[in-house]
Formats: structure tokens, C-alpha cells, sequence
């Protein structure tokens, strides 16, 4: 993820707001992040993880909810912080303000790109952490792992294979199997 500014002003909302609409980027500290687009197997895995996500949300409590990238989430003003995680949850709809979410949503799922790695299991968790998630999976589809990240109480981080059913910690009895996502993925 190249930074596209190298002089040292930092990007303001206003800025970041006025880039073109076609532009995917996100914003560490100040400073503008170019996001690559997405390639089929993460769109593949992405629709299947919001399917499964959206269906339990339904049936189980109405206050939470769930949207795909690209949906903006400001963690920081000072200096600016704006992510687009790849899925998240959001059970406050106090931080929901019809552009985006400010603050840290429940869960999020990044599912990681071939070209930078180190983005998500580095960079994010850092931010994810400090700035209040719950949650945080990243699926690694070269690797077919599974890193769930919980920092609510027991802090762990712990692997899965795509062939396990994980459970999603912030909920009593949610639980997704990966086998049926790594099948799609091998036809």
C-alpha cells in the first residue's frame, strides 16, 4: 500500500472527502494509502462472510449491523484515521452517521491481499487494537488461515484452517464454517 503523498502535510476529512469517488484509499495518521482492488477470491470470500453474517444478524438481534467495503470508519480526527475494513459489525448506530462510522465498530474481517500482507497483520491489528475493536479476524486465502484477534477481556490470537468452524466471540453461539468457503474457492 504506497503512500501517495510523501511531503509532510497531513490530509484533512475535506481532503479526503474531495478525492475522486472512484479512488479506493484509506488514511493512517494523515497520510493518503492507494488500496489495490479487490481480486475474485477475496470477492468471493467477502460475499460468503456477509451472507453468513448478515443471515445470523437477522435472525438474532436487530440493533446490530453489517456492511461490506468500501464504507468508510474515522477512528481518529487528529490526525485523521479513516479505514475501510473489508467487513465489520456495528452494534452502536450512534456511531453511524449515513457517510460513515466514527469510532471503532464491533468486529472486522480484512481479507488479506497478495501484494501487502504485512497491512493487515501488522498496521491494522496495531490500529484495530488501540482504538477499541472487539474482534478482528483476517483470512489469509494464500495461506487458507484464519487469524482471530480477540481483544474484549481474554485477549487471544488465535489460527484456523479454512477447513474449521470459528466462532465469532462477540456473539454466544455464532459460529462459520470456512469449509464450505474454502469449497467454493476450489471449484
Amino acid at each position: 500500500m504506497p503512500a501517495l503523498h510523501a511531503h509532510p502535510t497531513l490530509t484533512t476529512l475535506e481532503q479526503y472527502e474531495a478525492l475522486p469517488e472512484d479512488m479506493r484509499a484509506e488514511v493512517f495518521e494523515g497520510v493518503i494509502y492507494d488500496m489495490a482492488s479487490p481480486s475474485q477470491v477475496h470477492q468471493t470470500i467477502l460475499t460468503e462472510l456477509l451472507v453468513s453474517i448478515r443471515s445470523y444478524l437477522k435472525k438474532k438481534d436487530g440493533r446490530c449491523s453489517v456492511f461490506p467495503a468500501p464504507f468508510d470508519v474515522k477512528l481518529s480526527d487528529k490526525p485523521l484515521t479513516i479505514v475501510q475494513p473489508d467487513i465489520m459489525i456495528i452494534c452502536n448506530p450512534n456511531k453511524l452517521d449515513g457517510k460513515r462510522c466514527n469510532g471503532a465498530p464491533d468486529f472486522i474481517i480484512e481479507i488479506v491481499s497478495p501484494g501487502n500482507p504485512a497491512d493487515d497483520y501488522i498496521r491494522k491489528l496495531y490500529y484495530y487494537k488501540n482504538y477499541g475493536v472487539k474482534e478482528y479476524w483476517i483470512v489469509d486465502p494464500m495461506r487458507k488461515i484464519v487469524t482471530v484477534n480477540y481483544f474484549n477481556g481474554n485477549l487471544f490470537n488465535i489460527q484456523y484452517d479454512f477447513f474449521s468452524t470459528i466462532k465469532v466471540n462477540i456473539y454466544e453461539d455464532f459460529y462459520i464454517n470456512f469449509a464450505d468457503i474454502a469449497e467454493l474457492l476450489n471449484r
